[in-house]
């Protein structure tokens, strides 16, 4: 696929191998009609996106629950919320709300699985129906692939969001791998979601739910195997189950340059597209992968800048994951008070990016790409490692020297002493040595958990290596 959008049309392959012309314009701009809701900063309002399937007025910030802010290091425990800050909590979720936010998103393993009953405790302050609770079915852990452990990790989030019913429900990351629990052998993303929700019969009883009224909207999150993508919309073609709504990674990297980053990821405009054409809402999640698109390096800031100096970095990702029509609402896990004040300013209202923005942010995504960072996000689903290893720290300190220049390549280089200083001792300074990369034995429990579908051994043994290398080579820090 053409990586320049100075073609307007592409092909966008579907199922069983037609082609079809696809306006780039339709997919990029043009936004539904939204509506307005309470006042945000200097008296803008929130635009708000209808899901077609239920008439919802949805607000096109959803609050990600998954980064919760936590409490004062050193502060003990909270018994009931443990080390997270409900009284934050309370207050972001507070001005979320008067700001017209309306979609909250959480799942029974956020936040040490604790994200749900924080998220309940803070919601329950308010009217019921001034709100949108999105939780999730994450039934990762074989032991409850069966209906009965499934139909108790439901309950539970009920009980722990304090509802009687769940607005939106999704199948959690269901092209993720995993094992079998009698074999051990590892088993495929398609595998895993046939025995996790449809060989076990937990499909036809969540649909029982949403006649009941306890589910309002019913539908998945897609991470990993592609087939598993497939096959779940091939269910709703043939009218066996119904979508609501459909979450997927949507940013102006992943837009073209997913797969090319890592080969078993799928392009986000392939993604977006076959939800489109189905009259599917999309929900988007890591609009900023991971905070990735929000510390750019020197150059790439600079490039944004130079274009809009009033902008944000982060709100360039922001406006892109927000403009094409079929999107309902983009998730961001806003820890800090500021990041939530600045995403409400994004999006009230939204700013659509231009056809003319759009070829841009691809010029930048391009540059992005050409870097080779490790393209984790930090969702921390590989944690935590049986050796010890801080996975996301490890890449995380890669990530910045890349971003940063401080990835000397050559002995030779007039900055080779200073590079290899900073990348070195950054390191051991945000990584103890015990759980570097060098601990790792390659046993591989991480991979299949990964959503970006990262060989995680290969990439640490790359990391270690290079690390390796930089300490024999020069001597003394």
């Amino acid at each position: 696929m053409d990586k320049t959008l100075s073609r307007r049309n592409f092909l966008k392959y579907i199922a069983g191998g037609a082609a079809a012309a696809v306006p780039a314009s339709t997919l990029l701009t043009g936004c539904k009609p939204s509506s307005s809701s309470t006042n945000g900063p200097d008296g803008a309002s929130m635009t708000m996106r209808v899901n077609p399937n239920s008439g919802d007025q949805v607000s096109l910030l959803g609050y990600g629950m998954m980064r919760l802010p936590q409490l004062p290091e050193g502060s003990p425990d909270d018994p009931q919320t443990g080390p997270f800050d409900q009284e934050m909590i309370n207050r972001q979720i507070d001005y979320a709300l008067e700001h017209g936010v309306n979609y909250f998103d959480t799942a029974p393993v956020y936040c040490r699985g604790l994200s749900e009953r924080c998220t309940g405790i803070a919601l329950k302050r308010h009217p019921r129906d001034k709100y949108f609770i999105a939780t999730k079915l994450s039934n990762f852990d074989s032991s409850i692939w069966n209906l009965e452990g499934s139909q108790k990790m439901f309950e539970n989030s009920l009980k722990e969001l304090q509802v009687d019913y769940v607005d939106y429900l999704l199948l959690h990351s269901t092209g993720g791998g995993g094992r079998d629990p009698e074999t051990g052998e590892n088993l495929s993303g398609l595998d895993v979601c046939q025995r996790r929700f449809i060989d076990n019969g937990l499909m036809d009883w969540l649909t029982e739910q949403k006649q009941k009224g306890r589910i309002r909207n019913l539908g998945f999150s897609w991470h990993g195997d592609y087939r598993a993508f497939e096959l779940l919309l091939k269910l709703h073609d043939e009218g066996r189950y119904h979508w609501d709504f459909v979450q997927i990674e949507l940013n102006y990297l992943d837009w073209f340059y997913a797969n090319e980053i890592n080969g078993s990821n799928v392009d986000a405009v392939i993604l977006y597209s076959e939800l489109e054409k189905r009259g599917i809402p999309a929900v988007i999640m890591e609009p900023l992968l991971g905070g990735r698109l929000a510390n750019v390096n020197d150059a790439v800031a600079a490039e944004l800048k130079e274009r809009d100096p009033e902008a944000t970095i982060a709100s360039w990702a922001f406006r892109f994951a927000g403009s094409p029509q079929g999107v309902l609402t983009v998730l961001s896990g806003m820890t800090y008070m500021e990041h939530l004040q600045e995403n409400v300013k994004t999006y009230s209202p939204l700013q659509p990016i231009s056809e003319e923005e759009h070829e841009f942010l691809m010029h930048i995504a391009e540059v992005i790409y050409g870097q080779k960072e490790i393209p984790c996000t930090a969702c921390q689903y590989c944690m935590p490692c049986p050796y010890g290893i801080d996975i996301p720290a490890n890449f995380a300190h890669y990530n910045k020297c890349i971003r940063e220049g401080n990835t000397p390549q050559s002995s030779g280089s007039p900055t080779f002493r200073s590079q290899r200083r900073a990348f070195l001792v950054g390191y051991d300074r945000s990584v103890p040595k015990l759980r570097q990369a060098s601990h790792c034995i390659g046993c591989n429990q991480c991979t299949s958990h990964c959503p970006q579908q990262i060989n995680i051994p290969r990439e640490l043994r790359r990391l270690d290596e290079y690390a390796e290398e930089l300490r024999r080579e020069g001597g003394p820090l």
